[in-house]
């Protein structure tokens, strides 16, 4: 279930991104939003894993920082596989699209889903 509510969250993020960067960022709808944000879900689950070992020197010497590149490259690829109606223009704005994400992600898991824990 938690799953399913990050894909509508990150599919939220997308539409309210792509509002605010017309010019470097495009989602044709909410549909498109959703199926981007399927498409980065699985590819952070197959390809993520594997990108991160292959980097596991430069992540570490970065303190970490090398993971906003990867959470780039895979936006990058979200774009390739979605098609037209997703569009990221190059790679410091799926850099800037990355860490917002990353940001608003971790306060979401701080603040939502801690307090869900708490009541359970």
């Amino acid at each position: 279930m938690r799953w399913l509510i990050g894909i509508g969250i990150n599919a939220i993020l997308f539409i309210a991104l792509a509002g605010y960067f017309e010019n470097s960022f495009y989602i044709e709808g909410f549909g498109a939003a959703l199926a981007a944000s399927f498409i980065l879900a699985i590819l952070n689950m197959l390809v993520r894993p594997i990108l991160i070992i292959l980097t596991l020197p430069i992540t570490i010497v970065t303190l970490g920082a090398f993971l906003l590149v990867i959470n780039a490259l895979t936006l990058l690829l979200t774009d390739e596989l979605v098609g037209s109606s997703f569009e990221i223009e190059g790679f410091w704005m799926a850099f800037f699209i990355a860490l917002i994400m990353s940001i608003v992600n971790v306060i979401l898991q701080k603040t939502v889903f801690s307090r869900k824990k708490e009541n359970d």
